[in-house]
């Protein structure tokens, strides 16, 4: 398969076809006006003659001044090479003739039709050029003279044949120059173009934070300087939480197979009571129990990343589905010396495990982070966009700089701190592939004392 032409030789190719193009034109047009102008002087040269002929015959008295005519026509020819002159008779019959001049017989006829036109054949392989017309001679009777005046017009074909070459010639040396050139202007305009291409080929998954320099790059790759690093800048990005969520789903993952490891590891350490292995064993399935909800959790958040999280559409009392939530999550509250509240109302057009899943992360969430004694409240709003789930509880709140990240897989305020066995760190993720996936959302906002989750949801989520 070749090779296709690069920019450069395909930009030069055209400045060459172009050029071309306008000098075949021009010279076309050049070659027009040319032959017009040797018509015109051909014209007013042949037109002389038959006046000069016609002046002759004016002058004739009588039948001897007619006589002698002849003789002062060949004087008045004296110095004109290859032309040629006839004048015929009433009867047609040749009265003068230069020469044998090669005038048809065709051209002879034409001048008793009408005024006197140049015309044009070819005898012999050249190209003649001629005039004919009437004459009637005002003292001799006998009916008008038919005046025949022609010529070689070759040196005007040498002449044009010599245009022609030296135009095909200068095309041929303009198109050269000019791909030659074009070539030359081109690459250097394209080198900001070849800078960046470099500058990309150099990027890899340990070159980043390479970017293309935006200074000096013409106005047209601009943009596409600007394009290309925002989208390095976000590859970039997304490689480091990649590589930190990588590095976090390991070490959530090491963390129970340790437990399991050394749990089991130390029950074999000697023989045991059965109540003993039954604690054991009791303890690795709460393991077990987190790495399967890890594994889940992984999966549909992998599912939103791939769009592949579709919601199941049907009418949800936004109400009835919060108590729930609240209710199962009673006990658990209630060990924690915390109360939870449901005030509000709101329906809308969901899936109703996705959506109860959402409340229960945010409601677990703040559950994990209210103080004993803390009220949390789960608050339900609707309008004629939509509906609103928010979920505020009291606490020491989260620092400014942590709110952009705490929907983030894995990501913990105080990063000393691990997820516990009933939590996996994705929580709030989840909450945000499932706000996104209705096509809502879902902010935060905290002030120490207070946080409060809002996820809200269009009327037709």
């Amino acid at each position: 398969m070749s090779r296709p032409l690069s920019l450069t030789n395909r930009t030069a190719l055209l400045f060459a076809a172009v050029v071309v193009v306008v000098l075949a034109i021009l010279g076309l047009a050049i070659d027009r006006a040319v032959d017009a102008h040797f018509r015109d002087m051909d014209r007013q040269m042949l037109a002389g003659k038959v006046e000069l002929v016609r002046n002759l015959l004016a002058k004739v008295t009588d039948r001897s001044a007619l006589d002698a005519l002849p003789q002062q026509l060949d004087d008045a020819l004296v110095g004109h090479h290859g032309l040629s002159l006839a004048v015929l008779d009433a009867e047609g019959r040749i009265w003068f003739a230069s020469r044998a001049g090669p005038f048809p017989a065709g051209l002879i006829a034409q001048a008793r039709r009408g005024p006197a036109a140049l015309v044009t054949w070819r005898e012999d392989g050249h190209r003649l050029r001629g005039m004919v017309t009437q004459v009637q001679p005002q003292a001799v009777g006998g009916g008008p003279y038919t005046v025949a005046v022609a010529f070689d017009i070759r040196h005007h074909d040498h002449f044009m044949a010599g245009f022609r070459r030296s135009l095909i010639l200068v095309m041929l040396i303009a198109a050269l120059a000019t791909a030659t050139l074009g070539w030359a202007v081109t690459r250097q305009g394209l080198k900001p173009l070849r800078q960046m291409g470099a500058t990309a080929l150099s990027i890899s998954a340990q070159r980043l934070d390479a970017r293309l320099s935006e200074v000096g790059a013409p106005a047209e790759l601009v943009e596409l300087a600007a394009a290309f690093n925002q989208m390095l800048a976000r590859l970039e990005e997304s490689f480091q939480r990649l590589a930190a969520f990588a590095a976090d789903l390991a070490h959530e993952l090491r963390t129970p197979l340790s437990n399991l490891m050394t749990q089991t590891q130390v029950v074999l350490a000697q023989p045991r009571e059965a109540a003993a292995y039954r604690e054991t064993l009791e303890s690795a399935l709460e393991e077990y129990e987190r790495l399967a909800r890890m594994i889940d959790d992984m999966l549909l958040l992998a599912k939103a990343d791939n769009r592949l999280l579709v919601p199941q559409r049907e009418s949800i009392d936004l109400g009835a589905v919060a108590r729930r939530v609240a209710e199962f999550y009673e006990a658990v509250a209630a060990e924690a010396g915390v109360e939870v509240a449901v005030a509000g109302s709101a329906h809308v057009m969901g899936d109703r495990l996705m959506l109860e899943r959402a409340i229960a992360n945010l409601l677990a969430n703040a559950v994990r982070h209210t103080p004993r004694g803390g009220r949390i409240v789960i608050e339900l709003s609707e309008s004629t966009d939509g509906a609103t789930i928010a979920v505020v509880n009291p606490g020491p709140g989260i620092p400014e700089a942590h709110l952009p990240h705490v929907f983030e897989r894995f990501y913990r305020v105080n990063p000393d701190q691990r997820a516990d066995g009933a939590h996996t760190g994705l929580g709030l993720a989840i909450v945000r592939s499932i706000a996104e996936a209705h096509g809502g959302s879902v902010q935060v906002a905290s002030v120490p004392g207070m946080t409060r989750f809002d996820l809200s949801l269009p009327k037709s989520a």
